[in-house]
């Protein structure tokens, strides 16, 4: 009985020394490498080898070879004059081979592009990632005056206060949907954000009921967004479809009435839709 509580000691000594572990599985030099990659952004464009380390937490020794070798691969560009870095275009490729590959992206096309040419609004399908929403596709408004021209293919918002986000999490088990409720960064982007979760929760209850989200001027002043949810052949939402119209040519009232039936009637057909491939 003594022998076994030395060992259970020594044992809580040693992965006291050790700290979590690590996934045999995961090959940390491949994790390190993406680290690298997505420490560039709108807000960090161009790295020095320092600001690398520093940003992603590494020796100055160890930056240097995941840069010189994403160099090599085209996955990073350096500037021979300033010695800086920058996104190369080899880095799109990812991206790129997503789109092709995805068979959401496959299946919705055809009524992605019937909605827009329907309407001339913006037209975007999203997926959800954790407690965000990312834009694998998007149609922009034919209009002259647009909203939201920042916001691209692979571009992340919060799911809490998007109508692609509640539509999809009003799709979700409601112990899952609280869940990632209670994980988002919830704050006010506008005066009309919803950032309560009992007021999240009443609205992915409406959603529910009616099959189709809305958002107006909650992540953005002026954009009023229309979802419904794309559901699977298991019946999860495998992502959304919405319509984003400017305040200054819609009431909410007359965006919802106009434009809910047809985002609803599209995303029903995306869903019965079987895969291309």
């Amino acid at each position: 009985m003594k022998l076994m509580k030395i060992r259970g000691s020594t044992a809580k000594r040693i992965n006291k020394v050790q700290g979590p572990r690590v996934d045999p599985l995961t090959v940390q030099s491949v994790e390190k490498a993406f680290r690298v990659l997505t420490a560039f952004d709108g807000a960090n464009p161009s790295m020095s080898l320092t600001q690398v380390a520093e940003a992603i937490g590494l020796d100055k020794s160890a930056a240097q070879r995941f840069t010189h070798t994403l160099t090599k691969l085209g996955y990073l560009h350096k500037d021979l004059v300033t010695k800086r870095f920058e996104l190369g275009v080899r880095a799109l490729d990812l991206g790129n081979h997503y789109i092709q590959a995805n068979l959401l992206v496959a299946r919705a096309m055809p009524y992605l592009l019937n909605l827009s040419k329907t309407t001339e609004e913006t037209i975007n399908l999203s997926v959800r990632d954790d407690t965000e929403i990312v834009v694998i596709a998007r149609f922009m408004s034919r209009q002259v005056l647009n909203l939201n021209t920042d916001v691209v293919v692979g571009t992340r918002m919060p799911a809490y206060c998007t109508a692609a986000g509640i539509a999809i999490l009003s799709q979700l088990p409601v112990e899952q949907a609280v869940d990632i409720l209670k994980r988002s960064d919830l704050r006010l982007h506008t005066p009309h954000t919803t950032c309560r979760i009992k007021d999240l929760l009443k609205k992915l209850e409406i959603s529910a009921s009616r099959r189709y989200a809305t958002a107006f001027e909650e992540l953005y002043v002026g954009d009023l967004a229309i979802a419904a949810p794309v559901l699977a052949q298991t019946g999860r939402p495998a992502g959304a479809i919405n319509i984003s119209v400017p305040r200054m040519r819609f009431s909410p009232e007359e965006a919802e009435e106009r434009f809910s039936p047809l985002v609803m009637a599209t995303a029903l057909s995306i869903s019965q839709r079987p895969d291309p491939r």
